[in-house]
């Protein structure tokens, strides 16, 4: 960590070092238009969702784009900060973790972060797939644009594009000096430095380097036990948890080989070495149960509670001051290598994208909140994956057709090391879980031009891949004289359990017709695709057989991939002499296959996965951006969720009646607003505000009504949702020699939102303990900044 934050401080160093006299701002590699580039927020700005460069309001797909100037007035650095920046999209991290994303859209989503699992959602940087939710929540120092793709896409995007796709797109090196350097502090001393460095270019190369570095204090106090008479508590080992230290940085090098070549290379760092969000102890199972262990009137409390009191920690408040005794941390080292070589070849552009991506991740989780060795779990993960994809795109007769042909090749290998302690370690077990990936896919889609108005798209991919599983399970049970015994073990190489394969076809066809130069709607069909696989956390095992020579079940019957059939419609509008932009989608899916992780806790911290589940899914989405005066551009989204399962078949039972959906809320909204308050020789004063609504969601797929009052229950994991305000104040373009200047000032989570946002449960296999997970409270703070 310190190597990186020398490395951002030079980052910062040298942008200040520049001379002042180079103010010509880097340009984002796509040129918008110049109205577009006045709107830059949800309405009108160039992406390149469909393999080339169009307006957001031309392509036919439900698509929300932020571009520079909103990212950088709302300090937005990774995906977790975008909030409610698109209808029926909710961005959480996972529970215990700040580098895990669980991206749910449209109601799709994968709440377990094991590495052997897939997204729903796949997420891209700069082209290059991000293939695993773990370590995919990372800082960019300079990002051009962020655009959120609704709905499957399976053509171009491919695997695990099943809900929709997430791309984060970076400025590149524009050959012209600048550059910026940039300080903030919050609250709970919050520190951040920013620094991006573009320099001029050189003959045929331009170079672009950015990094930051973030640090800050726990947001929970670590303290002694505060109860007395429990002889089993431990000491604190660390005296906060809830700590940032992290840092990134990027080198982007462009080389113009020629007219018509140009190579792109871009390396990029982020490392994390922090402490993980608090698991609060909400509750224990209450209900005179033989298995609500920590239950003091239950019949099994001479069991558990004498010895590990857990009742005597449960707090359904949020607290500021805690008392826990494991080691806590989380840890995560990413980088990356992309080349991207450019040819223009007259009427087409080829263009090849080939990466490298490593993953050192691990943590260590006191999952019982408490001073008690009664729960403590590490997952250590060291994953890396190649990827090659070819893309020809170009336009024909006359230009009425334009179309994409693409190769992907992907391969991946992921290893989790995942040692559990429970019970003072009277039972240790010791989970070793990797996986081996191969996938090639081939891709193609054409729009043409039926008639001026009229464009018929019609799209395919094949994909297929082949994965391998490997798994050690080992249970040490303390049985007599404090000497651990192996209890059950289970070795199995990748060799013995038989590889799975997988072919998918995955077409898309959509009409869209524009009404107007102003209107446009579209109609459109897309199958999608989320890879299947092996349960790597399956703590299951039987005798081996000739049907299954491992003796796992689950490994030798590796869950089916995820389907869905969606058909959508909308309407794309600019009204009001391009003043209101108004977009309007409308969508049913139906699914097949769910792949639904429960969470069981019988033995040790694992799941049992099922395709047990049909469902349909369907909605209504609004998008508008309004400018009714020069000095106020208005954001909003609202949005509306149905989702019920057709079929769900538990023990040869259709409960389809009777289970969650998971992180799929009835209604999410967003409003903000950009205030252009005053402006004059002297600078510029702006002001930002918004407000991002989630209502009630389910976290877990568990029973609405159980059979017996232990049993895990979908409402003790269910969040009431959530309002959350942010603020910002800018004194923005000071002048200063040839440079200038920006003040903010800002609050986040000003209504100070106290709800749990996520919780894991362990069900009556475990006492019943509930883990409860919060938002971050409200803090302020200033960043200034020089641009030069």
């Amino acid at each position: 960590m310190r190597t990186l934050l020398n490395a951002t401080a030079l980052v910062t160093l040298a942008s200040f070092a520049v001379p002042a006299a180079a103010q010509n701002a880097s340009q984002p590699a796509t040129q918008a238009s110049p109205q577009d580039q006045a709107d830059d927020g949800l309405g009108a700005i160039v992406v390149t969702a469909q393999k080339r460069a169009e307006n957001v309001q031309d392509v036919p797909i439900a698509i929300s784009a932020v571009g520079t100037a909103y990212l950088e007035s709302r300090g937005v650095d990774s995906i977790d900060k975008l909030g409610a920046i698109a209808p029926n999209v909710k961005i959480e991290r996972a529970p215990s973790s700040k580098t895990i994303s669980q991206i749910s859209i449209r109601g799709s989503v994968t709440i377990n972060p094991a590495i052997t699992w897939e997204p729903a959602v796949g997420l891209y940087l700069d082209g290059v797939y991000i293939a695993k939710a773990q370590g995919s929540i990372f800082d960019v120092a300079d990002l051009e644009r962020v655009e959120v793709l609704r709905g499957p896409q399976g053509t171009l995007y491919g695997r695990n594009a099943l809900a929709g796709a997430v791309n984060l797109v970076t400025k590149k090196p524009s050959g012209e000096a600048g550059g910026l350097a940039e300080v903030t502090y919050g609250s709970f001393n919050e520190v951040k430095v920013r620094g991006v460095l573009d320099l001029p270019q050189m003959g045929i190369l331009s170079a672009k380097v950015s990094g930051q570095y973030r640090r800050r204090d726990g947001l929970i106090n670590i303290v002694p036990n505060p109860v007395p008479g429990v002889p089993a508590a431990g000491a604190p080992k660390v005296s906060e948890t809830d700590t940032i230290r992290n840092g990134s940085f990027m080198v982007q090098l462009r080389a113009e080989l020629s007219d018509a070549l140009t190579a792109d290379y871009t390396f990029d760092y982020s490392e994390a070495d922090q402490t993980p969000p608090f698991s609060q102890l909400l509750s224990v199972n209450r209900n005179r149960d033989p298995r609500d262990i920590f239950d003091p009137a239950g019949p099994s409390y001479a069991f558990g509670g004498a010895f590990f009191p857990l009742d005597k920690y449960t707090n359904r408040t949020r607290v500021e001051t805690a008392s826990i005794d494991g080691q806590v941390y989380e840890r995560s080292r990413s980088y990356g290598h992309a080349l991207t070589l450019t040819a223009d070849l007259g009427a087409a552009t080829l263009k090849s994208i080939t990466a490298y991506r490593n993953l050192k991740w691990s943590d260590g989780l006191d999952l019982d909140g408490s001073p008690l060795p009664v729960a403590y779990t590490q997952r250590i993960t060291n994953y890396h994956a190649w990827s090659e994809e070819l893309q020809l795109t170009g336009n024909a007769f006359a230009d009425r057709l334009s179309y994409v042909l693409g190769a992907f090749y992907f391969d991946e290998t992921a290893f989790t090391n995942n040692p559990q302690s429970y019970f003072g370690g009277g039972t240790d077990l010791d989970s070793r879980y990797g996986a081996l990936t191969k996938a090639f896919a081939l891709y193609a889609q054409a729009d043409y031009k039926l008639t001026d108005a009229l464009k018929l798209t019609l799209g395919a991919r094949y994909t297929h891949e082949k994965k391998d599983m490997s798994r050690f399970f080992r249970v040490n049970r303390d049985v007599a004289n404090g000497i651990l015994t192996p209890l059950v073990v289970a070795d199995i190489p990748y060799s013995k359990v038989n590889d799975a394969k997988y072919n998918d076809f995955s077409p898309a066809a959509t009409l869209s017709y524009e009404i107007t130069p102003e209107i446009n709607t579209y109609a459109r069909f897309a199958k999608g695709f989320k890879s299947g696989g092996f349960n790597g956390e399956t703590n299951v095992f039987g005798a081996p057989s000739a049907a299954c020579p491992s003796g796992a079940a689950e490994l030798c019957n590796p869950y089916k991939p995820e389907k869905v059939d969606s058909y959508e419609i909308g309407f794309k509008t600019r009204l009001l002499d391009n003043r209101l932009v108004l977009n309007v989608a409308a969508f049913r899916d139906e699914h097949k296959d769910i792949q639904l992780s429960i969470f069981t806790a019988s033995t040790g911290a694992a799941s049992v996965v099922r395709n047990a589940a049909a469902a349909r899914i369907q909605g209504l989405e609004f998008e508008a951006v309004l400018r009714p005066i020069d000095a106020i551009t208005i954001n909003g989204s609202l949005a509306f969720l149905d989702a019920t399962y057709k079929s769900y078949i538990d023990g040869g039972v259709d409960v389809s009646k009777n289970r969650a959906f998971p992180h799929a809320p009835k209604t999410t909204a967003s409003a903000g607003i950009d205030w252009k308050v005053i402006q004059g020789d002297w600078g510029k004063l702006n002001i930002y505000g918004d407000l991002s609504y989630v209502s009630k969601y389910y976290t877990f797929p568990y029973a609405l009504t159980a059979p017996a009052r232990s049993d895990q229950v979908a409402g003790t994991t269910e969040s009431p949702g959530r309002t959350i305000v942010n603020l910002r104040a800018t004194v923005g373009e000071i002048p200063l020699g040839g440079a200038t200047v920006d003040v903010s000032a800002f609050v986040r989570n000003l209504t100070k939102e106290r709800d749990p946002s996520n919780f894991i449960d362990f069900g009556p296999g475990f006492g019943g303990l509930l883990l409860g997970y919060f938002p971050d409270p409200r803090t302020f703070g200033v960043t200034a900044g020089i641009r030069f």
